[in-house]
């Protein structure tokens, strides 16, 4: 949940997903859309399926365990070096290393690296450090956790507390006397712009919704019916790329939201359809689906009534 996500939504979201899914077996036995659906919310999407197939490996393999050591946990499903690496150190005591963006800012004040915080080089030099720290610590888990919270609570990216730093009188940056300006920052990614039309179609207290396709935004998740765009189009053309006859279709509203890679447009609109074919659903079965935060909020805000 923590990966690219931020703290406090995950504490939000943590022990309501723990009762929901206490165990390996648990989490098969619900499914993956249930996952996904308890997922909502904390984006990235594909972490809540990867996460489903991981537990479905978990039982089939491990007898329902997590797990002890990092090879077997880096060929579960989604688990790379760090979450492997943090499962093994922190949970199991084992000398394996980790590294994420704080334990990186860290190790490139003490040695003042001159190089961007996502430099390849720099990266790899932070996993021989971390690996060299563990092979000698008494407590490897403890290590990397304190390694962790030194980067997000004292060695920040602006403004670094080096007053409370424990390791200030053997950190190079701290000697240069502007220790904020290393690491220098990542490269902003550029946002692909794209426009997402989408209708509201009701048949008495039902709207219709639909399944995303498995890949690209919001992969699998659930929606109005929307078509996706790289920049606007008229209505026909709405109509055509739906697939299905669409009448008295108006404008509702337009809206942008942000995410990483991407600028998504939304441009909503109303209309009638005589199809019966398709996945109606009233408030409640609708609540039922998992779908990215925007459109459940713009189903909050528009459908439901």
């Amino acid at each position: 949940m923590l990966q690219q996500t931020q703290v406090s939504r995950v504490e939000e979201r943590f022990e309501i997903f723990l009762d929901l899914f206490p165990d390996a077996r648990a989490m098969v036995e619900a499914g993956e859309d249930a996952v996904v659906a308890a997922w909502e919310g904390l984006g990235y999407y594909r972490r809540a399926r990867l996460l489903h197939a991981a537990a479905v490996r978990i039982c089939e393999v491990h007898e329902g365990r997590v797990p002890d050591s990092t090879d077997a946990l880096l060929a579960l499903p989604g688990v790379g070096r760090y979450t492997a690496g943090s499962i093994a150190s922190i949970a199991f005591g084992h000398r394996a290393p980790i590294v994420d963006g704080n334990v990186i800012r860290v190790v490139a004040r003490l040695e003042a690296v001159d190089a961007a915080a996502d430099d390849p080089e720099l990266v790899a030099r932070c996993w021989d450090r971390a690996e060299a720290m563990v092979g000698v610590a008494t407590s490897p888990g403890v290590l990397n956790e304190a390694m962790m919270e030194l980067g997000a609570t004292v060695c920040t990216p602006a403004a670094p507390a080096c007053f409370r730093c424990p390791i200030r009188e053997e950190c190079a940056a701290f000697g240069t006397g502007t220790p904020s300006t290393i690491p220098r920052p990542k490269r902003r990614p550029v946002r692909q712009e794209v426009h997402l039309h989408t209708v509201v179609l009701r048949r008495g207290d039902r709207v219709l919704l639909r399944q995303r396709p498995p890949e690209g935004i919001w992969a699998g998740l659930w929606e109005l019916p929307s078509l996706e765009t790289v920049d606007g189009v008229d209505l026909p053309a709405i109509e055509s790329g739906l697939g299905f006859r669409i009448t008295g279709l108006r404008p509702l509203e337009t809206f942008k939201r942000l995410l990483t890679h991407r600028a998504v447009h939304f441009h909503v609109y109303e209309g009638s359809t005589r199809i019966r074919r398709g996945h109606w659903c009233d408030r409640a079965a609708a609540a039922e689906l998992a779908m990215a935060k925007p459109m459940r909020s713009l189903m909050d805000r528009r459908v439901w009534r």
